[in-house]
């Protein structure tokens, strides 16, 4: 019987930040050393990060990634390690290297390259076409790479060749649905193979993609042996028994909450602080509205950067409620921000009067709305200039998929927290918020009275959003069906839904496509995020 134990290394690895990675690699490579790990594990792409898009077609990019390598092989005395690297030989491979002895003892190449989502591997990376196996303390390990383990050929050829154990190396973004679809392909594969998994995901956030970590240990029958916290950076001690092919984690860190709405709001406090803090900037500053999008947005900035980072400026006219001042003080108040009221009914008539002439002979319409709007934005933006303090869009993805938004407007904002999550579920995410804190003993970080409100843009008297849109609840349901789903207008009829309502919010989501290409970058929490992941043409016939 041998035994081997592993130091997983769940940690955020930035893209571009090379030397940094490295530098990291090395410090946990010492841990690991410490404490008596045979194998350190790095995540996909450790040295580059995950996705590095076209600084892979920059020779000296690659030839950096390199060089760190080279000078980490030579710092693996005692330790065996595993790192995620891109290989340059003519061609470029999403690569792992096996460092051992003072030396890069193997190279092996993923052979599975996804296409799909967020994934664009096959515009850099040529597969791979072998699974590699290697001797580590006696036991045979098979090393995999990200979506090779999705696929049942991979693994089956590390464990033709022998392979007791499967070391899979991931850059794998969350999603609502991701965790329960890994593990089902994990326990496939363990059970095919009769191999135990040891699965290390990366942490953190990168533009519109956040990485969960979440790492799993499954053992040869294809049962869940442990589960990482998602959102904690760890060094995740196991040690695997090839006698039995079964893994045992040593102390592994728990979840304090595993209700989806927890993991989802933890998803959106990391992707700010990881873009705040990555992209250097002080701190963030938004239009606090009295509404429930933005009272969210001031809750999840304050939990990622700290109230000393965060400027919440009200800008009311007179279509402003008195319960939108008193709940957005209140919410300021309480959460220890800088807070500042700008009233900005001078500044619309001042626009107004420079456009009277040009103006006339057309009645009143949204133009005026859209210039409250408009006028908040750039409001919003000077003090955005003079403070350095990056512009948090509050929008969520219900607005966005219809295009109830204002280009120039609420939609000024350099990141965008909400751009990803519907209306209903904002709804959910406050409460829990709230409820999160009573368990704390601690005030409501969301004032009740905000929630309960009937959302409105107050930009007309007695204004609500069901005077635009249909009811939440509805309108959301619809969406999921056709963005999520991909269904057919006829398949959401078929559902139940009323054909004209129907008919109304798909047209609205295929005409707002411009607008969505002009929103800011926000991270992706659903399995079909607008940007990066759901890109329909502006100019299209298909209706």
């Amino acid at each position: 019987m041998s035994s081997l134990r592993l130091a997983l290394a769940q940690f955020d690895f930035p893209v571009g930040a090379v030397a940094a990675n490295a530098a990291r690699v090395g410090d946990l490579l010492a841990q690991a050393r410490e404490g008596g790990a045979a194998l350190a594990v790095f995540p996909e792409l450790t040295l580059s990060g995950y996705p590095p898009e076209d600084l892979l077609l920059r020779p000296s990019f690659l030839a950096a990634c390199q060089c760190e390598l080279n000078a980490l092989a030579a710092a693996t005395n005692g330790v065996a390690a595993l790192v995620g690297h891109p290989h340059s030989e003519g061609e470029v491979y999403n690569a792992a290297s096996l460092l051992r002895g003072g030396r890069i003892e193997l190279t092996t190449h993923k052979q599975a390259l996804p296409n799909y989502g967020v994934f664009d591997d096959k515009r850099y990376f040529r597969p791979g076409h072998a699974s590699a196996v290697a001797m580590i303390d006696g036991v045979r390990v098979g090393l995999l790479i990200c979506e090779d383990i999705w696929q049942p050929e991979p693994a089956a050829k590390a464990a033709a060749a022998g392979a007791e154990l499967l070391v899979v190396i991931n850059a794998s973004p969350w999603d609502d649905a991701k965790q329960a679809g890994r593990e089902a392909v994990l326990q496939a594969r363990a059970q095919e193979t009769g191999c135990a998994i040891a699965y290390l995901n990366l942490i953190g956030g990168q533009d519109e993609v956040v990485y969960d970590g979440g790492s799993l240990l499954v053992n040869g029958d294809g049962s869940i042996a442990a589960r990482a916290p998602v959102f904690v950076d760890a060094l995740l001690w196991a040690e695997f028994d090839s006698e039995t092919r079964t893994l045992r984690a040593e102390d592994w860190p728990r979840a304090a909450d595993h209700a989806l709405e927890a993991t989802l709001y933890a998803a959106l406090v990391r992707g700010i602080r990881d873009y705040i803090d990555k992209n250097g900037f002080s701190g963030v500053l938004l239009g606090l509205s009295g509404g429930i999008d933005s009272a969210l947005t001031l809750a999840l900035a304050v939990d990622a950067l700290g109230a000393d980072r965060v400027t919440a400026v009200m800008m009311p006219t007179r279509y402003t409620s008195q319960l939108s001042l008193e709940g957005a003080r209140a919410q300021a108040v309480q959460l220890g921000v800088d807070y500042h009221v700008i009233d900005i009914e001078q500044t619309v008539d001042a626009f107004l009067s420079a456009l009277t002439p040009a103006f006339a002979g057309k009645a009143a319409d949204t133009t005026e709305e859209n210039l409250q709007s408009r006028t908040r934005g750039v409001m919003l933006m000077a003090l955005s200039n003079k403070h350095g303090r990056l512009l948090l869009a509050t929008g969520n993805k219900s607005e966005m998929a219809v295009g109830y938004a204002t280009l120039y407007g609420d939609m000024c904002g350099a990141y965008a927290p909400l751009k990803d999550v519907y209306k209903t579920v904002v709804y959910r995410l406050s409460r829990w918020r709230n409820a999160h804190a009573a368990r704390l003993g601690e005030p409501e970080a969301i004032p009740s009275a905000v929630i309960e409100r009937p959302p409105s843009a107050e930009l007309r008297d007695n204004q609500t959003d069901q005077d635009s849109l249909p009811p939440y609840d509805e309108l959301d349901a619809i969406l999921a069906r056709f963005i999520e789903s991909e269904q057919s207008q006829a398949e959401i009829v078929a559902q139940g839904f009323h054909a004209d309502t129907v008919r109304r919010v798909v047209r609205l989501v295929l005409l707002n496509e411009f607008k969505r290409r002009q929103s800011a970058p926000g991270p992706r929490v659903t399995t079909r995020a607008f940007g990066r992941e759901r890109r329909y043409p502006i100019t299209s016939g298909w209706k």
